[in-house]
């Protein structure tokens, strides 16, 4: 089928503006607010009509999950539904959250980012940026090898490094199964607790880590270690 023009007006704005990001911004391109309102001049909710391309599994981000953009921002990732054609502009049930599951969701997952562990408004380390989190969808293979997209509370810069990560449930439960004696009673307590306490070596090697090789060489030296 042959794509229509973006500036066919007998079209909706939606599909327009769909046609649009395809043909004119292009995948990983980014834009701005004031670029839809130059594309779609005279149409007030244009903007709106781009965010609702996301109920049709496309993806648009914006700075709370892509860090790398400004505040007024945004980057065409990827294209979902071509809403354009006939009996495409239908809704991908999978991928709307009500704000009841949201809720549930996020007190599930102790309203922290359960890739990093943040929470909202807390600080990222490297930066004065605040994390915000949000709910994203993760592919969890399930031990009888079918896979099932599950909500986790996720914060906006883990998100951008998820979105193609697929949870293994089946080899986390037999890594479970061959533990025994202190091991077990360890993972159980953090589970439990749904956190873990460092030990003090398991930090300085963590803070270790993050030196330049400059650095590094200085802890070697001091450890008797010879130079790399």
């Amino acid at each position: 089928m042959t794509m229509p023009s973006w500036q066919d007006e007998n079209l909706g704005t939606m599909k327009r503006a769909a046609l649009w990001l395809v043909t004119v911004v292009g995948e990983d391109n980014t834009f701005t607010k004031e670029d839809v309102k130059n594309a779609f001049p005279g149409i007030s909710q244009a903007d709106r009509r781009v965010r609702d391309l996301r109920d049709y599994g496309w993806q648009i981000a914006t700075h709370r999950e892509d860090a790398l953009l400004g505040q007024h921002e945004q980057r065409f990732v990827a294209q979902g539904q071509p809403v354009w054609e006939p009996g495409k502009a239908t809704k991908d049930s999978s991928s709307s959250i009500t704000d009841t599951q949201r809720r549930k969701v996020l007190t599930a997952d102790g309203n922290r980012c359960r890739s990093c562990g943040i929470t909202p408004g807390q600080v990222y380390a490297d930066s004065f940026e605040t994390a915000q989190i949000d709910i994203a969808r993760r592919k969890v293979k399930l031990p009888n090898g079918t896979t099932s997209v599950q909500h986790v509370a996720e914060c906006n810069r883990c998100r951008v490094g998820g979105r193609s990560l697929e949870a293994d449930l089946g080899a986390v439960l037999e890594g479970v199964s061959k533990l025994g004696g202190l091991q077990l009673q360890t993972l159980t307590d953090w589970v439990a607790a749904d956190e873990r306490e460092f030990s003090a070596v398991e930090r300085l090697w963590a803070d270790f880590r993050t030196l330049p090789a400059e650095a590094r060489e200085e802890v070697r030296a001091v450890l008797g270690l010879p130079p790399v």
